[in-house]
């Protein structure tokens, strides 16, 4: 088969695969394509593979004609926890763990050189993150006799409990070259996401819809937005890069009209980056970016619990001022090396810091039970070995250290006494691997 069979046949097969569960600046990878994810994510002021159109769609002319595939094996560790409730029987004291703890999250891209001057490709990656599973772990007479016998489960809802979000982007990118030193470049973007919920039954008393709230399988939406980006070289040892991407408009999530804020709605927030790369000796690249990700504008994400929690509420879930995950903005800071040891080895080490978006008031944890993505501090390291057809392999190694976050309990403001506090909790683990080739 010719390697244009077989790049088509893999762009059908990643574009068909949900991501899922990349839960780890905020609900965004910590990078996009295996070498960039090996220095900590830092890619904007690199060209180094076709991830151009998630990274920086400048860079896509200066990588030639090109084709990379690869596959992450992603596995997050969440877990929940009650303690110190006294309000309502000491049932309301629990602690449970997410089952779904081993994701495939597959990549694609694409580059041709139209000319010596531009270049036209495509990038398919994913977000996600709120991939949660967790057993039903509570019990009591009022619990029992509302879910038929069954126990409840960390929001007092009938059997498990968990959320599953899932993002396909799809990056056509055309890059140009202003002259030897600048490029600049566009990819819109199309998206895909897929969402469902299971085991909010207590929340429906607080929804403007209630029969569009919980346990009603999967919902999807499609929806747009556009990434431009510029890259330049300041001298033979250094380059800039900035990128920026509008928030994406998605369509409704209708079946859960009344558990999102404006009716469904669930956008992709805006986000940009600047970075520079220095050639700190003749093998050796140093990178670092800056990213700002903006959950705040998106009301799905940011908006508070503290008005939806009230009986009647004053913000009903569902309406355009209704619950969300009270994500903050996050600035994330990323830091990448590479070193070419010689003709067929080149190594990789990085470290990628954001602090959380989840915050410790009683407007942010509760909620948060479902997508607990607290994690802050990542360690990456990566390699890449030229083969002997001239092809790359690429491996890639991610750990997110340990983080948690406490706070007093959401359920405390619908007058149920001292709910006590809640801790949300998450480490991570992924291996990745790629082959890359020059068509």
């Amino acid at each position: 088969m010719s390697k244009r069979k077989i790049m088509v046949s893999l762009l059908v097969a990643v574009s068909l695969a949900s991501p899922v569960a990349h839960a780890t600046n905020g609900y965004f990878s910590h990078g996009y394509g295996m070498k960039a994810k090996g220095m900590g994510g830092a890619a904007t002021a690199m060209a180094i593979d076709t991830f151009g159109g998630a990274n920086n769609p400048a860079s896509m002319v200066w990588v030639g004609d090109r084709v990379d595939i690869g596959v992450d094996l992603f596995s997050p560790k969440r877990s929940v926890s009650r303690q110190g409730a006294t309000g309502g029987g000491g049932f309301y004291n629990g602690s449970a763990d997410s089952g779904s703890t081993l994701f495939a999250i597959p990549e694609f891209g694409y580059n041709k050189l139209i000319n010596p001057n531009m270049s036209i490709g495509i990038t398919v990656y994913g977000n996600g993150g709120m991939n949660t599973d967790f057993n039903s772990q509570l019990a009591g007479p009022s619990f029992a006799a509302s879910c038929g016998g069954a126990n409840a489960n960390m929001l007092y809802g009938c059997g498990k409990l968990g959320v599953d979000l899932m993002q396909l982007i799809v990056a056509p990118t055309a890059a140009y070259k202003i002259n030897e030193s600048n490029s600049v470049g566009i990819s819109p973007l199309l998206g895909y996401q897929k969402f469902k919920v299971d085991g909010l039954q207590a929340f429906t008393g607080l929804s403007g819809s209630p029969n569009n709230v919980t346990n009603l399988g999967y919902d999807t939406s499609t929806g747009y937005g556009i990434r431009v980006g510029w890259q330049g070289k300041l001298s033979n040892t250094v380059t800039l890069g900035a990128a920026y991407s509008t928030k994406m408009k998605m369509g409704k999530f209708d079946k859960y009209k009344g558990l999102f804020a404006e009716q469904g709605d669930f956008d992709i927030p805006e986000n940009y980056s600047v970075g520079i790369a220095i050639k700190a000796a003749p093998r050796t690249t140093v990178a670092v970016d800056i990213q700002q990700i903006n959950y705040g504008k998106v009301a799905a994400i940011a908006n508070g619990v503290t008005n939806s929690l009230a009986a009647p509420p004053a913000n009903p879930l569902g309406s355009a001022s209704g619950s969300g995950f009270r994500w903050a903005d996050q600035t994330v800071f990323k830091l990448g090396v590479e070193h070419e040891y010689d003709g067929n080895w080149t190594a990789r080490a990085g470290f990628n810091y954001g602090k959380s978006p989840i915050g410790n008031t009683i407007d942010e944890v509760t909620f948060n039970i479902l997508a607990p993505g607290v994690v802050e501090k990542h360690l990456t390291v990566g390699a890449t070995y030229k083969t002997s057809s001239g092809g790359e392999l690429t491996f890639t190694y991610m750990h997110a250290f340990e983080n948690s976050v406490t706070g007093p309990s959401a359920a405390s403001l619908l007058g149920a006494g001292n709910m006590g506090t809640e801790t949300l909790k998450m480490h991570q683990d992924s291996i990745g691997i790629a082959y890359g080739w020059k068509m």
